[in-house]
């Protein structure tokens, strides 16, 4: 996991791979509070950039479809 990487510079897969590890870890526990709390941060912002990603998608295919 590459906790310095901004998450706005990634790719969505990046971004959806990120995002994976961080809740397996969650979820497997064995984590401080303080260690979660920056998890669940992250897991925030990796979340909102794969959310960046597929709006832009949804906008463009919108945007390729004839008017009715």
């Amino acid at each position: 996991m590459s906790e310095t990487v901004d998450p706005a510079t990634l790719s969505y897969e990046a971004a959806r791979d990120e995002l994976v590890q961080i809740v397996t870890r969650l979820e497997t526990g064995g984590t401080t509070l303080e260690e979660s709390l920056t998890l669940w941060e992250r897991g925030e912002a990796l979340a909102a950039r794969c959310q960046e990603w597929l709006d832009g998608a949804r906008r463009k295919l919108e945007a390729a479809q004839p008017d009715e």
